[in-house]
């Protein structure tokens, strides 16, 4: 009877939670797709308790707001598709909408959780995944001899996601969530490295946007020693950086330049720049041809192809055009693309109003999880995908919850049964909000 009793205080539904975030932010560059069975297997589990009234559905004003963008955007998609009566072909591409219909559900559920609990947790597992993904990074990179692409199976998709880890910690460090600013510093330099290796140039500068972002959130924590101690940071982690990956980046901007300069001298869309540039004019005149409501989410691979072949006199296929507004437009018109930036918009309109506003370091450190996904995501999906793919579909579900709750929402109590244990929370993620208002 001690074991059983036991095993039901570590498997309270607050300690589920704990564990269901950190697999959360630890999955994403390490195991890839498994974090959309986890987000989408909670989901749909919130989405039980919810309906068997276990869990109270948590109406904060920011979540119904983000909640009807992201609904508006589904409800395009899905208009799309009966307009151009293609609602079978587009069936199997529509499913993957479902992980953006679990975003309240999965918000009640969070919100159960301890703020300061929560943020710890975000800053200790991305922290964790820096360190795995510079290790996944290093054997593919010199032992497989491909392009770093973690648990991924794909180079953006993994850079994106180490990004978001490692500007994580530097967020994490600046605002005290986490203390031990030692090992956030090495997890800032390996999560860095591996995303050198992944060759997305994209997600390097996605990278320095989003950093620059942090360090002037966090400006009134750069002054006097700090600004001095940061300054000797970035010298060393610039001296490993060029010392470790100074081959890696050369080669990439070579490709750059060799890419360009075949475009523009002989018209050479065969190159990885030009592609870009074929799937950039493919979709424009797609987009022209329908352009309030689009094709349908399941016409695209079909027009590239048909638009390679048609315009390019090319046998090349792709499922999306490089560009994640641009792919929105031909699926969805410009009610999809409307719909998509508004998600973007509602969200950092969130961030915001709290960092104008508010001075408690956990909302500040959710509302800067926001301002690092828009970047980060808006960025990379200039060039790359910017959601429809189910690891970033995911991802980005999981940082617009937490950081939403952390930001401005309002913790819940669970339904009939008694408070949580501090057993686990205390052992593990031990710090009380109180002590981290006063530093």
């Amino acid at each position: 009877m001690s074991r059983l009793s036991s095993l039901r205080q570590q498997f309270t539904p607050s300690q589920v939670n704990i564990y269901f975030s950190i697999l959360c932010f630890f999955f994403p560059p390490v195991l890839g797709s498994v974090v959309s069975f986890v987000f989408n297997g909670g989901g749909l589990w919130s989405a039980l308790l919810i309906a068997l009234k276990k869990r109270r559905f948590n109406a904060d004003r920011p979540m119904i707001w983000l909640t009807v963008a992201i609904y508006a955007y589904c409800a395009a998609n899905l208009l799309a598709s009966i307009v151009n009566n293609s609602f079978v072909r587009d069936a199997p591409h529509l499913i993957p909408l479902v992980t953006f219909l679990f975003f309240p559900v999965s918000y009640s559920t969070w919100s159960i959780t301890q703020k300061a609990t929560l943020a710890r947790i975000v800053v200790l597992s991305s922290m964790a995944a820096c360190f795995v993904a510079l290790l996944m990074a290093v054997i593919q990179q010199y032992w497989i001899g491909v392009r770093a692409e973690g648990g991924a199976g794909n180079p953006i998709v993994f850079a994106t996601v180490v990004c978001l880890a490692v500007v994580i910690c530097v967020a994490g460090a600046l605002s005290d969530i986490e203390r031990a600013r030692n090992p956030l510093f090495y997890a800032t330099l390996a999560g860095t490295i591996a995303i050198i290796y992944s060759g997305s140039r994209i997600v390097w500068l996605a990278l320095l946007i989003a950093g620059v972002a942090v360090m002037l959130i966090n400006r009134h924590r750069l002054r006097g020693r700090n600004a001095v101690r940061l300054l000797l940071l970035l010298t060393a982690v610039g001296v490993v950086i060029a010392a470790s990956s100074f081959q890696a980046i050369s080669g990439r901007v070579d490709f750059l330049r060799s890419d360009w300069g075949a475009l523009g001298a002989s018209g050479n869309y065969d190159t990885s720049l030009g592609i870009r540039v074929a799937l950039w004019e493919i979709g424009l005149k797609a987009f022209h041809d329908m352009p309030v409501f689009g094709h349908g989410v399941g016409a695209s691979q079909l027009l590239i192809k048909q638009g390679f072949h048609d315009q390019f006199a090319m046998d090349t296929g792709f499922n999306h055009f490089h560009n994640g507004f641009l792919t929105a437009l031909v699926q969805a018109g410009i009610l999809g693309a409307v719909t998509l930036a508004a998600i973007f918009v509602v969200a950092a309109g969130n961030a915001a109003w709290v960092l104008r506003n508010s001075s408690d370091p956990v909302e500040r450190f959710g509302a800067t999880m926001i301002v690092i996904v828009v970047i980060t995501y808006l960025t990379a999906g200039m060039t790359g995908i910017l959601i429809g793919h189910d690891i970033l579909d995911s991802v980005l579900m999981v940082f617009l919850v937490c950081g939403t709750y952390l930001a401005s929402g309002r913790r819940v109590a669970l339904v009939q049964e008694p408070a949580p244990p501090p057993l686990m929370e205390e052992r593990l993620f031990h710090q009380p909000a109180n002590s981290r208002a006063k530093q």
